[in-house]
């Protein structure tokens, strides 16, 4: 599913609202879910889940087409946990 079939579906069930105030919505709780990691905070939807930040030092790596030894620099990656209810839905159905 990519973020425009997503506000379809919710204006679908929601026809009291317009489309255009959905993706509103939308664009707005991605955005805070990413400034709030971008701070290094931790966002929990319960029963959903947890986005948090990881990090992940430098390293040596290596080139896969020349098999060179590259540096590989220390970076921040997103992660996400899923919640329990989530899981218990996708293994009973």
């Amino acid at each position: 599913m990519i973020k425009s079939e997503l506000v379809q579906i919710i204006a679908g069930r929601n026809p009291h609202l317009y489309q255009r105030d959905v993706e509103t919505i939308v664009n707005a709780i991605f955005d805070e879910i990413t400034q709030a990691l971008c701070e290094g905070n931790r966002v929990e939807l319960r029963g959903f889940g947890a986005f948090s930040v990881k990090n992940r030092p430098p390293r040596a790596g290596r080139n896969p087409r020349t098999g060179q030894a590259v540096n590989v620099e220390e970076k921040w990656v997103p992660f996400f946990r899923t919640g329990k209810e989530l899981r218990e839905r996708l293994n009973d159905g």
